[in-house]
């Protein structure tokens, strides 16, 4: 038996069921050198899903690699929250500005389900309620609040739930209700259901609003900018508050915003981010409001939240991103990629649609077995991307920020011969 082959039974004698592999033939990426990646039998692919937008930097970074061996080198991997952590401070402070969010403080996880959870504990504390609005299609992690505050069938396990969660309109276009309508008079639309769910639904005192400016499972589904702003007037006469889950939106991926709420011309009250941050290494987080952060009465920590050699990465990770503009290059590539998309959209009837922004784009196909069919012809021209949609129709691709005018031309390429072999057969 072919070693690869071999690996998949190994896998799927001891991993879950629902641990999902990509491809018809899973694949095992052995080595990485820029934004490309080398799998166990040799083959290369332009990597367009970066570890699930994980990967920002792409791969082998020496600024990354020899901040962690520093680390490494002083014999502390790991010391606990209860020390003081020079990295994490110092990361903090970076992220607290970044933001925007006046008077910010940050707490430190591993990942962005536990950076969620934070958040809907601060707002739920804060508040003196479980009552959540979020939105249709979203995703916020696997965990049981997070679940709770997922509006995407094909990730919720249990209706159970911490939370009590009601979810609005505002990234589901594709519905007949609102075929044709403007971005200004979908958004009025979207407002007028919000005021509508809270005079309902709800028991009043409801204590936040969650929300991805870009859906990443949902398939990089968008409420068109300034929604989120016109939320918040309404969230602000009920003293609701907006949390952004920047886990797949942050550190300048949508090119037009360093954080994707941005683009809706509004401040947050929290805001999460994981994934990118450590290239690879894990680490998460809220930043928030001080006077939110500091409400929580009981004593809190974070076991791995911090850790020294995750903060070595992610400080020298995001200083990368902004010694070298990363956000505008992801502006610059993903107007390449997304411009020559569009264009072939309009001959190619199996694309329903091209959405996206920055080096965050998705290509919206008739069908899931369509997806999956190009997801397996990128493959074949060396491409590595990824899948998504409520309806499992969509291919969506995140490369790491620092892809090159010429990757961008190559994957653009890959994209539309695979398109084009799809739509002929």
């Amino acid at each position: 038996m072919p070693d690869n082959e071999n690996l998949l039974r190994r896998h799927r004698a001891v991993m879950p069921d629902w641990l999902a592999l990509n491809y018809e033939r899973p694949l095992e990426i052995v080595s990485g050198k820029g934004n490309r990646v080398t799998d166990a039998d040799g083959h290369s692919y332009l990597d367009f899903f970066s570890g699930i937008l994980t990967n920002m930097l792409g791969y082998d970074v020496p600024e990354v690699r020899e901040a962690v061996e520093r680390q490494l080198a002083t014999g502390i991997v790991h010391t606990s929250t209860a020390y003081l952590l020079r990295g994490q401070v110092e990361l903090a402070e970076k992220i607290a500005r970044l933001s925007g969010i006046p008077d910010a403080k940050v707490f430190f996880t591993n990942s962005g389900t536990e950076a969620n959870e934070t958040a809907l504990l601060l707002a739920a504390y804060t508040r003196r309620s479980d009552q959540i609005l979020a939105m249709r299609q979203a995703y916020h992690g696997r965990s049981f609040g997070a679940i709770g505050v997922t509006g995407h069938r094909g990730w919720k396990n249990t209706s159970f739930s911490p939370v009590n969660a009601h979810f609005l309109h505002g990234t589901d276009r594709h519905l007949a209700q609102f075929a044709g309508l403007s971005d200004e008079d979908y958004i009025k639309v979207c407002v007028e259901d919000l005021r509508h769910v809270l005079a309902t639904a709800t028991a009043g005192d409801v204590a936040a609003l969650i929300a991805e400016p870009i859906q990443g499972v949902g398939g990089f589904t968008m409420a068109p900018d300034g929604l989120f702003a016109a939320y918040k007037e309404v969230l602000d006469e009920h003293g609701i508050l907006l949390i952004s889950d920047e886990v797949q939106t942050g550190w300048g991926r949508t090119g037009s915003s360093f954080f994707g709420i941005g683009n809706h011309g509004v401040t947050p009250d929290m805001l999460t981010f994981a994934k990118g941050l450590g290239n690879g290494f894990a680490v998460g987080g809220v930043v928030a409001r001080g006077e939110l952060m500091d409400a929580l009465p009981a004593v809190g920590l974070s076991t791995f939240g911090g850790n020294p050699i995750s903060m070595a990465a992610a400080n020298a990770t995001l200083d990368y991103v902004l010694d070298h503009d990363l956000q505008a290059n992801a502006a610059k590539q993903g107007a390449v990629i997304i411009g020559g998309l569009k264009d072939a959209a309009a001959r190619l009837p199996v694309i329903k649609d091209v959405r996206g922004k920055g080096l965050m784009f998705a290509i919206e196909l008739t069908d899931a077995a369509t997806a999956a069919a190009l997801m397996e012809e990128t493959r074949k021209r060396g491409l590595l991307g990824g899948k998504g949609g409520l309806y499992g129709n969509v291919v969506r691709m995140a490369p790491p920020l620092t892809l090159t005018a010429a990757e961008a031309v190559e994957g653009l390429t890959i994209l539309i011969d695979s398109l084009e072999a799809l739509n002929g057969s």
